[in-house]
């Protein structure tokens, strides 16, 4: 696998060094995009292994646009926050806001950050060599281009397990379940001022020797890592932990306070490790365990599962995702399978689609909020995958020898990145999606989507 690119950007602030230095890069890795055409042979993950001497290279042609970025200690989980620029943004450059919570060496040593990265342009193709005059303007021009970061920083006691954003009366909030086996809610207003405003910096830097949260629950006992935002109720939220156990949150009327129901909804028999909110009806979430089973639950009926699919995955199911706009659930599990379930027969047990790439437990699933019928995957074998159902065998043309055998569903495997452990699309960027691993974060879009 080539080297990084030389080009980096980063911000540092009196606060920064405290974690490692931060740095992201338009890169050179090596991602091989299904679609990308050139002169070497087509690499597959887990169907043919790399031979003595052989190396992967990014075939550039494949991505519209490609970064990287590393912020010191892993950051293991992380969400989008959209922001006032509007939607379907595809104008380069592009920017976006972004909230993580890092998995540094010591308790006290983890931040919450919140990240503007900005100036992002797209991959261009590498031309012919020029004279010495152009190659100079060439380097100015490339100077312009270098995309741009700054952080806002957050004290946070304890690992992220995982943070979830959202907007609530106007105010930016972060939910977060710490490994200290407490769920956290924290204003992020002073942040997000912060990474637009170097006066506003200044003051955030000053004023944020010790962050607290607006709100702490603890009642759950012990670690966690299922968290959900309701997108119908503003300020409902969900959280599951590790003994099994789910509890659903209220805000409170005139205050950035929550009631949090002491019964737990605890049909599940082993540890819940992801649920979400109903993009449609208020009151319903679904949920998945270790236990191998999908549940949908319904608030209003006492706390016992609605509909229950008990063998949805042959061993743990590990994360799940709602479609927007279709009444389509899709899960991931340990086995490394990813299955799409029609909720109107989610009861047969059978699902829908049903697809083996992945050669390793499945880490984060997401379908695209723009794109009803495209979803992505990550799994623990370090590859991210894109798919549309909509795409029939029919549909595909003669493909590159190595490829004929895989699901025509199967859009791009992007790899690079080392311990995938979660994805997201951008909600506002059509086809931009970001990953974040141990080897840090990516920043890219295919030309498949």
């Amino acid at each position: 696998m080539s080297a990084p690119g030389e080009d980096t950007f980063g911000n540092e602030d009196g606060e920064i060094d405290e974690m490692d230095e931060v740095e992201c890069e338009e890169s050179e890795m090596g991602e091989e995009g299904m679609d990308g055409e050139g002169e070497g042979q087509v690499y597959v993950p887990g169907v043919q292994p790399l031979q003595p001497g052989e190396e992967l290279e990014m075939d550039r042609s494949a991505y519209r646009m490609y970064h990287e970025c590393q912020t010191g200690s892993p950051c293991l989980s992380f969400d989008v926050l959209q922001d006032g620029d509007g939607d379907s943004r595809d104008q380069y450059p592009l920017s976006m806001l972004l909230c993580a919570g890092t998995q540094a060496s010591t308790a006290l040593s983890n931040r919450l950050l919140i990240m503007r990265m900005h100036n992002l342009h797209g991959t261009e193709k590498e031309g012919e060599s020029s004279d010495e005059e152009s190659e100079e303007e060439d380097e100015e021009e490339d100077e312009d281009k270098k995309p741009q970061m700054e952080l806002g920083l957050m004290s946070h006691y304890g690992g992220t397990n995982r943070v979830r954003v959202t907007q609530w009366s106007e105010r930016p909030l972060a939910a977060v379940w710490s490994d200290k086996g407490q769920v956290e809610i924290f204003d992020l207003k002073a942040a997000l001022e912060a990474v637009h405003s170097s006066t506003a910096m200044a003051e955030f830097i000053k004023n944020q020797k010790e962050t607290k949260p607006l709100f702490s629950f603890s009642g759950h006992m012990t670690e966690g890592f299922a968290l959900d935002w309701s997108p119908k109720i503003p300020g409902r939220l969900a959280s599951g932990d590790c003994k099994k156990n789910i509890h659903v949150w209220e805000p409170r009327e005139g205050g950035a306070t929550w009631t949090v129901d002491q019964r737990p909804f605890s049909s599940h028999t082993k540890s819940v490790e992801d649920l979400q909110w109903s993009p449609t009806e208020a009151t319903v979430f679904a949920s998945c365990s270790v236990d191998r089973s999908v549940r949908i639950w319904d608030t209003r009926a006492p706390p016992t599962s609605m509909l229950s699919n008990d063998e949805a995955h042959s061993s743990d199911v590990n994360v799940i995702s709602w479609n927007r706009s279709e009444p389509f659930l899709l899960s991931g599990g340990d086995d490394g399978l990813l299955k799409v379930w029609d909720l109107r027969q989610f009861q047969s047990g059978r699902p829908v689609a049903n697809f083996k790439q992945h050669s390793a437990p499945i880490t984060s699933v997401e379908w695209n909020p723009i794109d009803s019928s495209v979803f992505a995957a990550a799994g623990a074998d370090d590859v991210v995958s894109q798919w549309d159902l909509s795409v029939e065998s029919s549909d595909v043309g003669a493909r590159a020898e190595g490829l004929k055998d895989l699901p025509p569903q199967l859009l791009f495997l992007h790899q690079g990145q080392s311990e995938v452990k979660e994805i997201h699309w951008h909600p506002q960027l059509p086809g931009v999606m970001v990953s974040t691993a141990l080897s840090g974060f990516n920043v890219f879009r295919t030309i498949s989507v």
